[in-house]
């Protein structure tokens, strides 16, 4: 079985992550580089961008925006985290992003344990970042909670038993979750490389084949489409 379809198999249904939000209260956000809305926005400013997604859940009466998956973007310009003069090459986004206000509560979507947690401080990084590890049928994966605040990992320690359903986290404002709008990403990874607290979420076009087969896309677990 690949392992897209084995992570298919772990939830039958909607799976809430963020907030206790129902799935009605999920709104599809484009921010990729063909969304000519975002032209009159600066996305290089957390607090434009915070604005501007806000401004999408009041208009459809929603409360959490979310997407992500392989877009290209131009978020990443601004910070030398993702390249200085080659930039443009890692705007590739392999996570999925959950939009909603700061502090919002986080969730697992599965029984694991704490793999490893640090924060991020980068300029653009993750900031406070979770990593718990999964095995369902002797199949081991992982998955990567970024841009939280720095209370949800002050108490962690590795190993320590997660339940489905169990909160974990808190979103974390823009100045402790590398200067981005509240949200989270939510990112799959079935071989970490030895990696702790940490691993890429965004990538080139050049490596997008070998990120989009060890990273398939979250939504197969949250099912929120």
């Amino acid at each position: 079985m690949l392992f897209t379809e084995f992570l298919n198999t772990l939830t039958s249904q909607f799976t809430p992550i963020i907030g206790g939000f129902a799935k009605k209260d999920y709104l599809p956000l484009d921010l990729s580089v063909t969304n000519k809305s975002l032209s009159k926005v600066d996305v290089t400013s957390s607090a434009s961008m915070e604005k501007y997604i806000q401004l999408q859940l009041d208009k459809h009466q929603k409360k959490v925006a979310f997407g992500g998956y392989l877009e290209k973007r131009n978020l990443y310009r601004r910070s030398e985290h993702f390249g200085k003069e080659h930039i443009q090459d890692r705007d590739v986004h392999i996570g999925l992003d959950l939009w909603a206000k700061a502090y919002t509560s986080i969730f697992s979507p599965l029984v694991g344990e704490v793999h490893s947690f640090q924060n991020n401080t980068n300029f653009g990084d993750y900031g406070p970042t979770i990593i718990l590890k999964h095995n369902f049928n002797k199949v081991e994966f992982y998955t990567l909670y970024g841009h939280l605040t720095l209370d949800s990992i002050a108490y962690l320690k590795v190993g320590t038993s997660i339940a489905k359903g169990q909160k974990i986290a808190e979103l974390g404002k823009a100045d402790v979750n590398g200067d981005y709008a509240p949200h989270l990403h939510f990112q799959v990874i079935k071989n970490l490389a030895n990696t702790i607290g940490d691993y890429p979420g965004v990538c080139s076009i050049e490596n997008l084949y070998f990120y989009q087969q060890n990273c398939p896309n979250p939504n197969l677990l949250l099912k929120l489409t």
